[in-house]
């Protein structure tokens, strides 16, 4: 009621337009991993590592990404661990975009491996993992909600992270 409140429509009209208060949720978690920019971070992260062959730069740009979408997308993601606890369709929601967000870093580092980027020893499975943490809402709130850290700072960390983790050491990991 208070969306339709301050759209100036009635109730009826949001549920119409969008659903209930987890259709909602979803439908501006969506948008908000669109990102900024006309093409998705998806299609952008997709195009950019195609034509790059730096393994370093391939994940400092995703690191750049994770910045991107980070203060638009973790509030939203924290308000839905906050309310599926006492919300079973919130908490269906959160469950959905954690797989979602999974299945993309599955993704991410099936192409690194294909690639043959990673460091001796760290599996594809690995990589997802720490990509997937690395995406997380809780990582941002850390470091830039409550210890207060630039945007910038937290996406060098993330980018220096990545390469740390997943990338062997020499020439093309800096």
């Amino acid at each position: 009621s208070a969306i339709a409140r301050e759209a100036g429509v009635s109730v009826e009209t949001v549920y119409k337009a969008v659903g209930g208060k987890a259709e909602l949720v979803r439908a501006i978690y969506e948008r908000g991993l669109i990102g900024r920019q006309q093409a998705s971070v998806y299609e952008r992260s997709d195009a950019m590592r195609e034509q790059e062959t730096n393994p370093a730069n391939i994940l400092r740009y995703w690191a750049g990404l994770i910045a991107e979408l980070a203060p638009d997308v973790s509030p939203i993601r924290l308000l839905m661990r906050s309310a599926a606890a006492g919300d079973p369709e919130l908490a269906d929601v959160l469950e959905e975009s954690d797989n979602e967000r999974l299945q993309r870093m599955r993704h991410n580092a099936r192409f690194l491996a294909k690639r043959g980027y990673l460091r001796a020893g760290v599996s594809a499975a690995e990589a997802a993992d720490l990509l997937w943490t690395c995406t997380s809402a809780e990582l941002y709130e850390l470091f830039v909600q409550r210890r207060g850290w630039s945007l910038r700072r937290f996406e060098r960390f993330v980018g220096d992270l990545l390469i740390a983790a997943l990338l062997p050491s020499g020439p093309n990991s800096r």
